[in-house]
């Protein structure tokens, strides 16, 4: 039975022994060295402008770095926010990659990249850090990912090393009214995962007191009733307690092999940031704040009973004199070369350090690019899912979760009987919430497993475009330390009618995402060789499925074998001709076809099959012969994928073009319900034949 409690001890007298479990000479040298490092910004380097972000985390410290302390499994995980400095310290973070970060210098961190407060710590032989990202409350879903990453490893991959390790998220009060504290609250309850939440409540989320973030500003007391969550609180800043309160949660979290939340009342002794200069605050409230301060209150716990007074001198003048050894290492780097920073949108030959298969040392199979048909035509919903299935057995660490794909199959039927095949621990259905399903999978790639996660519509992705986002950017933005690589089924387009809820494409905007591959397969063939590559490869892959072609007779192909895979950014010219190239891909292959038979004309048809990347020297190779060339896509017109193409074309093929470049697309309105506005709104044959016409004759 899951254990439930809600816990507000009463603070301990300052008088208690200090646990000799606990080495409190190394939480002191610590909780000095963040102070200095604080400081040193705050009055040398951000005047200097130097530091350009500045994120104090005085008052944070010592419960981060007691936490820290605690965190002694080579597979543990934290994922922080930008108060969780000192946590990275005790990790073992170079003191010189810590502030050669926040100075934006060359290496640390990400190379210069990011700003230096969103920490990463590839560890391979201790506690990691996961990415953090920029964005509040970003941090719970991956970590619940890495949760169920580490339970995965110990129930069916039957890992040892993954017996008693947990992932540990850090945010702050204001954080827990986010979604993505609440999606991670779902998934680590209702899958009962190795999680702990660990809230610091300073009691402001920038400006705002926390009674406009949650009720009553508390929100341990408002989960008392959450089932499946055990619950601690009380007072960071008080040595003993913060110590036994840390100590609980993290054995409650190892021993039950279930979440926790840890909410510790903390002082925020600065502003939000260097910049904030806490008008809202009365100075009442600051005078009680400082009289809270964490570090005066160690020393009295410590001295004499740990320490005498000179050795708590001793351990100050030695935590300044690392700071300074480290300010003078990181202003000694140079900036990253600026003709790198290019480098790491998508992988190369160089794996990154952690995340996906190849973060653990595991390169799948490279096949063929030469189909070997087999069998009768079948549709794309067969063939997805024959591919699905055949690399599910091949690779133990690939899963599949979404919405719906269990016993129900999903809802287009691509999943169905997986689950009976394979077991729900690898096709796993979810709670209702894109931003946990996309997040999740963020922590389940960068714990080392393949997630092929499922959208049931594109527009339903919206809630979780900031971890699309933040997922895509992830392997630039740590110079190649981290990785998540994993392949995102998403069905896109109308069928039979549209609406504006299920039958948006908006392929564009993924395009736009840096770090994102794009497939639009228009026929099954191509949807095994682009999804095999997908799977096998080694980026986050977005994998659009056109609706209207799941089941479409046209899209139906044998089988092209179970090594077959299609490279990215290799066009197919389905139809030969000389007077004029259509560029377009997904359901509009098919039309465009149809439309050259019935003009008469001499039409070369180009499927792209990808968007990113896309063939661009195809195209140019077309129209360099054809003179002429028409875009056709399902999209909006007005910053469609289209205008990308149009004006590469204007860019490097313009002496070849007898006729200017065209473009048929759907006007920019959201797609109609009804059959007959949906007709007048998509490409039809009779439009793009007549588009034919007039190129032609232009």
């Amino acid at each position: 039975m899951t254990a439930l409690a809600f816990q507000q001890p009463r603070r301990p007298h300052i008088a208690n022994a200090p646990d000799p479990g606990v080495d409190w000479r190394r939480v002191a040298h610590l909780l000095h060295v963040s102070r200095a490092l604080d400081a040193l910004e705050e009055t040398v380097l951000v005047p200097q402008k130097k530091v350009l972000y500045q994120f104090s985390a005085r008052g944070h410290d010592l419960a981060q770095i007691l936490l820290g302390t605690r965190l002694t499994d080579p597979r543990d995980a934290i994922c922080g926010y930008y108060r969780s400095r000192p946590i990275l310290l005790t990790l073992g973070v170079d003191l010189a990659d810590a502030l050669g970060s926040s100075m934006a210098r060359a290496d640390g961190y990400s190379d210069g990249r990011d700003i230096g407060v969103v920490f990463n710590h590839p560890n391979l032989s201790g506690p990691s850090a996961l990415p953090m990202c920029g964005g509040v409350g970003a941090q719970y879903t991956p970590t619940t990912g890495w949760a169920q990453a580490i339970e995965y490893g110990r129930t069916v991959l039957h890992d040892p090393a993954c017996d008693r390790a947990i992932g540990v998220a850090l945010g702050g009060d204001a954080s827990v009214a986010t979604n993505g504290f609440w999606s991670a609250l779902t998934i680590a309850t209702t899958q009962r995962l190795p999680v702990l939440f660990y809230i610091e409540d300073n009691g402001y989320g920038i400006s705002v007191p926390s009674h406009f973030q949650t009720p009553g500003g508390d929100i341990a007391a408002n989960l008392a009733s959450f089932r499946g969550l055990h619950i601690l609180a009380g007072d960071g800043t008080d040595p003993a307690e913060a110590a036994r309160l840390v100590d609980a949660a993290v054995a409650h979290v190892r021993d039950s092999r279930g979440p926790c939340l840890l909410r510790l009342k903390v002082p925020r002794l600065e502003g939000h940031s260097f910049q904030d200069t806490q008008t809202y605050k009365s100075a009442e409230v600051v005078a009680a704040e400082w009289a809270r301060d964490p570090l005066p209150k160690l020393r009295e716990f410590l001295v004499p009973a740990v320490l005498d007074a000179a050795e708590w001198d001793a351990l100050a003048a030695e935590a300044e004199a690392a700071v300074q050894a480290a300010r003078a290492a990181a202003e000694a780097r140079p900036v990253a070369d600026p003709a790198t920073v290019t480098r790491h949108v998508f992988s190369d030959d160089q794996p990154q350090v952690m995340g996906g298969l190849r973060g653990q040392g595991i390169v799948p199979a490279a096949g063929h690019d030469t189909p070997q048909p087999e069998g009768p035509r079948i549709n794309m919903v067969t063939a997805i899912r024959r591919t699905l299935d055949h690399e599910l057995s091949a690779n133990p660490r690939m899963v599949i979760l979404g919405e719906d794909i269990g016993p129900k199959g999903g809802v287009h039927a691509v999943t169905l009987g997986l689950q009976a095949k394979h077991g729900v621990d690898r096709v796993m259905d979810t709670s209702l919430s894109e931003e946990g399903i996309v997040g999740r999978s963020v922590g389940l790639a960068l714990a080392g497993l393949l997630p092929v996660p499922e959208i049931q519509f594109r527009k339903y992705a919206d809630p979780a475009v900031e971890q699309i986002n933040d997922c895509g950017t992830l392997r630039w933005r740590t110079n190649n330390r981290f990785a998540a690589p994993m392949v995102l089924r998403m069905p896109v387009g109308f069928f039979k009618c549209g609406d504006p809820w299920h039958s948006q494409t908006n392929e564009v905007q993924f395009v736009h995402a840096p770090g994102w591959k794009v497939a639009v397969p228009s026929n099954a063939e191509d949807a095994v060789g682009l999804l095999r590559a997908a799977l096998r490869g080694d980026d986050p892959v977005m994998f659009l499925e056109h609706r209207a072609m799941l089941d479409a007779a046209w899209a139906r192909r044998p089988y092209p074998g179970d090594d077959y895979v299609l490279p990215f950014g290799r066009a197919r010219t389905t139809m030969a001709g000389s007077d004029l190239t259509i560029v377009t891909w997904g359901a509009m292959v098919e039309r465009a076809e149809e439309a050259a038979r019935s003009s008469g004309r001499s039409v070369e048809v180009i499927d792209l099959r990808t968007l990113m990347p896309w063939d661009s020297a195809a195209v140019l190779a077309s129209i360099a012969r054809t003179r002429r060339c028409l875009i056709v896509h399902e999209d909006l017109r007005t910053g469609g994928f289209g205008a990308e193409i149009a004006a590469v074309v204007a860019e490097e093929a313009f002496m070849d073009l007898d006729a200017p470049v065209a473009r048929l697309t759907m006007p920019d309105i959201p797609s109609p319900h009804n059959p007959a506005l949906l007709d007048a709104a998509v490409p039809s044959v009779e439009r793009i034949r007549d588009r034919i016409l007039a190129l032609t004759g232009f």
